[in-house]
């Protein structure tokens, strides 16, 4: 069984997401399918179908979710250090055309959330940026095109 890298805040979160998908989540899609049943004529019933469409989509989430928490690898990001970029690093960045500053943090892919900063490791920047060190120049191809980064910080918290 292949293991998961993740940080234990992405590991946090999936058993969240699995606790709330089976106290909560479940718990009310079963209360719905059985007032749709009470309406009679299931074939004719669309509530009903709803609502064990909605178990279904819940039920193959909480499996997926106890796959990925079976299989993690609770990578502790405050006991890495070193100036090497490696899985966990928070890395700042400085576009060389615009000068514009960007932190990301490399991550898990199942924890990956650009919006947020973090980005999956077997992402274009993350493969690109592994093993680089503050004052490196980085080239990233991207969807957009190619970018061109200067490492400026590398921390692991």
């Amino acid at each position: 069984m292949e293991r998961i890298p993740m940080t234990a805040r992405g590991f946090k979160a999936l058993e969240d997401e699995l606790k709330h998908r089976q106290t909560v989540e479940r718990p009310r899609i079963i209360l719905a399918i059985q007032e749709a049943r009470a309406h009679g004529d299931l074939s004719e019933n669309a509530e009903y179908s709803s609502a064990k469409e909605a178990q279904s989509l819940n039920e193959g989430r909480i499996g997926e979710l106890e796959s990925l928490i079976s299989r993690a690898e609770i990578i502790e990001i405050s006991k890495l250090t070193g100036s090497t970029i490696k899985f966990g690093a928070t890395v700042k960045l400085v576009d060389e055309e615009t000068e514009e500053e960007k932190t990301y943090q490399i991550v898990g892919d199942v924890e990956a959330d650009v919006r947020s900063g973090r980005v999956s490791i077997s992402s274009p920047i993350a493969r690109a940026l592994i093993g680089k060190k503050v004052g490196d120049q980085v080239e990233v191809n991207t969807p957009g095109g190619g970018k061109s980064y200067e490492v400026v910080e590398v921390a692991f918290r």
